[in-house]
């Protein structure tokens, strides 16, 4: 062989080792509501994009993404389409915006980013334009973008002109939606006016591991709540500048060189901004690293509620501005803001309005990383590993067909790869299982495009029999750790006693098992035979129809578990027929939400929800020790028709609430569900709470402030002796009257915490 002919051979084959095995493992995905033979997996440079910095590829990689007639302009939404568009290292030339349809991920080489680089004469509103405009509207309706994700990028602005508008990604979303490990490189020029990301609307939603590099502004957003950690901003005018928002928690914010950090102060006569806490972040070489519109007169009255704990500055002169001045000096060397804010406050009594120095909260050891911050974890990629560490569920002779009984293969798969010390790759489908999956310790399990786990048949519907869907360690407090990421666990139709995930396994808190982008969605999807046919809204009638009631809980965190990291979990009942044309709405009974009971906790909850669960979305039961970074909550919409005392009876061994007897003596809707609900536990800490209760039978007229916000009467409680260190930051509520209750006696009033949509309290501490 000739030395070239060797050299080329070895060059191949390392080529080959360091592949990102997402492009090389086999894709057998089936989407089984789309056409015969629809693609899952799209390869971009299998339609004809080169990648090679030379080429324009926009119209290959939107060949890419169009394959098959996904869910792009006029659709409403649909799950019948997924598609995951993988981008292989490489700079990819686009004149025109890239448009990802619904239920669509874009997914770089994780081993080596692929860059997405705009032309001179770029034209469009985003490199990744995640919702067009093709007319005045955005095409999908935000606050129903549901399960996307964007990850592994670079996405450049550096060749359009920096006087010329540019926005790297456009990004109205919502819930089970996820950013991911992308840098933003625009110009430094001093007429720069390109813009990172932007989003105007939605309820979201998770962000992660972005670096924003020069520009205007790094990041222009609006939306109802967010989470958003380990974000770093270099060399831009403005790092953050908020439209408006109800309620976000940033973690891990790296702000450097910047003119301005975070900026507050949109809003003509009336603060738009309704809260944020930051913790754990640092600002260094900023004059000023939070800008404000609030004063001690602005309005609404909590409007611009600001919480900041355990942020280090390095010369940053001004910590905090606002129309009345200094509000919080900074330091031209080095110093940490323990802990300050401003809004009101109950300790535990209130409100008190504030703005100054606060005690911040105890952090117990077992939460914190060896730097004295809340432990973090970025969802796992396992870019180290070759394709042939992977096993498919589908080659294992599952068929995710929605019919098939997939139980013992899928549980054949999982356990060959515990054996074997692989990853189960769960191939897009939907897999019908009609007994538990159980999840031995050491399993890694990755889902395509949000595979689905659904349970079928009469061993999960018996309501006084609960059974677990999917189990995670086969008793209560079994040692040992796993890693889940990128699927859905559901049900189908009538499952009266399904628990969806039974969460056993007790990891060190030193090495946590894991949950990233998992999700339970209950009904609303074709396949679940809940949908419009079966289960539509029946406003003004209470009866219950067998066949919708569809679960009897999300999720279960047993009393021997402990040590799990969730970031970006939607617990979600559908309110609506996402494979309808006009979202219509359902009426579907899932009795209840994430239920922890653990005895020694130490659990991490990062960009969280849970919603539509009859009796309550979160319930903490003697248990301790655990973060919780914007939680989201709604209340089921059909309440109080019927209410919460039906179809699921009070079981008191899982400490369900009794509104038979917690409800006497109190008015207005008072059996309706509990957002948040902690009993005798300790060292609970919420950074960032939005609990939502909108409609009333369907609607909406409770839950505005000229209403007395009457949709429910209650929706968030501290109970029991047992209970200290219960400590909330940026409690956002709507549509109850009390905001907070303790021991059944209302602490917060809605109408004393008026804010722009919600009402907010920015610190409680039970004491």
């Amino acid at each position: 062989m000739r030395l070239g002919t060797l050299l080329l051979a070895v060059a191949s084959l390392t080529s080959a080792v360091n592949a990102y095995w997402m492009a090389d493992i086999a894709h057998r995905g089936y989407a089984l509501f789309a056409y015969s033979g629809y693609p899952v997996f799209r390869n971009v440079k299998d339609y004809g994009a080169k990648g090679d910095g030379v080429t324009d590829d926009t119209i290959a990689i939107n060949a890419a993404i169009t394959a098959g007639n996904p869910c792009n302009q006029g659709c409403t939404s649909t799950t019948t389409t997924p598609a995951v568009v993988y981008f292989p290292a490489g700079t990819y030339l686009i004149s025109g915006s890239i448009k990802p349809a619904y239920f669509t991920q874009l997914i770089g080489d994780a081993s080596s980013p692929p860059t997405l680089k705009a032309t001179a004469n770029f034209a469009g509103f985003g490199l990744i334009d995640a919702n067009p405009y093709y007319t005045q509207y955005l095409n999908w309706k935000a606050v129903n973008v549901f399960f996307r994700q964007i990850r592994n990028f670079v996405i450049d602005t550096t060749n359009i002109p920096p006087a010329n508008a540019a926005t790297g990604i456009h990004w109205p979303s919502s819930q089970a939606t996820s950013l991911q490990n992308i840098v933003f490189n625009m110009p430094t020029a001093s007429n720069v006016v390109h813009v990172g990301l932007f989003m105007e609307e939605g309820s979201g939603g998770f962000v992660t591991d972005l670096t924003f590099n020069g520009g205007a502004t790094g990041a222009s957003m609006g939306n109802q709540q967010f989470t958003m950690r380990n974000l770093k901003f270099n060399n831009c005018k403005t790092a953050i500048y908020h439209l408006w928002n109800w309620g976000w928690t940033y973690s891990g914010l790296s702000i450097n060189n910047c003119g301005v950090g975070i900026d507050i102060t949109a809003g003509s006569g009336k603060v738009e901004t309704g809260s944020i806490i930051v913790f754990d972040s640092s600002f260094t070489n900023t004059p000023v690293a939070i800008s404000t519109s609030w004063t001690t007169t602005s309005t609404p009255d909590t409007a611009g509620t600001l919480v900041l704990e355990n942020i280090a500055l390095t010369n940053v002169p001004v910590a905090v501005k606002g129309p009345q001045g200094t509000y919080l000096s900074g330091s031209t060397g080095s110093t940490t803001i323990t802990a300050w804010g401003n809004g009101h406050k109950y300790t535990p009594s209130g409100p008190v309005e504030f703005a100054g120095a606060i005690t911040p909260n105890p952090r117990p050891v077992s939460l914190l990383s060896s730097n004295g911050r809340y432990y973090t974890r970025s969802k796992p990629q396992y870019e180290t590993l070759s394709a042939s560490q992977f096993i498919s569920a589908r080659a294992s002779g599952a068929k995710g067909d929605a019919a098939t009984d997939d139980t013992a293969a899928l549980q054949n798969a999982i356990n060959t790869a515990v054996a074997q010390g692989k990853v189960l790759y769960l191939d897009y489908g939907l897999y019908r299982v009609t007994s538990t999956i159980r999840i031995p310790p050491g399993a890694k399990i990755v889902g395509e495009s949000y595979a689905t786990i659904m349970s079928a048949g009469g061993f999960f519907n018996d309501i006084n029999n609960p059974k677990p869907v999917l189990q995670v360690g086969s008793s209560s407090g079994q040692a040992g750790t796993v890693e889940l990421s990128d699927f859905i666990v559901s049900t189908q139709n009538a499952q009266a006693g399904a628990v969806l995930i039974e969460w056993n396994l007790a990891s060190p808190a030193s090495n946590p098992s894991g949950m990233w982008d998992v999700h339970t969605r209950i009904g609303g999807f074709v396949g679940s035979q809940q949908q419009v046919s079966q289960c539509v809204k029946t406003p003004g009638n209470p009866t219950v129809r067998q066949e919708c009631i569809v679960a009897f809980m999300a999720m279960h965190i047993t009393k021997g578990a402990s040590g799990l990291y969730m970031e970006n979990v939607w617990l979600w009942t559908a309110d609506h027929d996402i494979d309808d044309a006009a979202n219509t709405q359902i009426t579907l009974y899932s009795g209840r939400g994430l239920y922890i009971e653990s005895t020694s906790g130490t659990f991490w909850l990062y960009g969280t929800g849970s919603e539509h669960h009859v009796l309550y979305q979160y319930q903490l039961s003697s248990t301790q020790t655990i973060f919780m970074g914007m939680i989201q909550t709604e209340t089921p919409y059909y309440q109080p028709t019927p209410n919460a005392l039906v179809p699921f009876p009070s079981v008191p061994s899982l400490n369900d609430p009794n509104f038979s007897t917690s409800c006497s003596g109190v008015s207005g809707n008072c059996a309706a569900a509990w957002g948040l609900r902690v009993l005798n536990s300790k060292n609970i800490l919420v950074y960032g709470a939005g609990l939502y209760s909108f409609f009333s039978d369907y609607s909406t007229t409770c839950s505005t402030f000229a209403a007395g916000q009457t949709c429910q009467s209650r929706i968030a409680s501290v109970e029991g002796t047992g209970c200290s260190n219960v400590n909330i930051y940026g409690l956002n509520t709507i549509g109850a009257q009390s905001m907070l209750t303790r021991d059944g006696v209302s602490v917060a009033w809605y109408a004393d915490n008026v804010n722009n949509f919600p009402s907010s309290v920015g610190v409680y501490k039970s004491g």
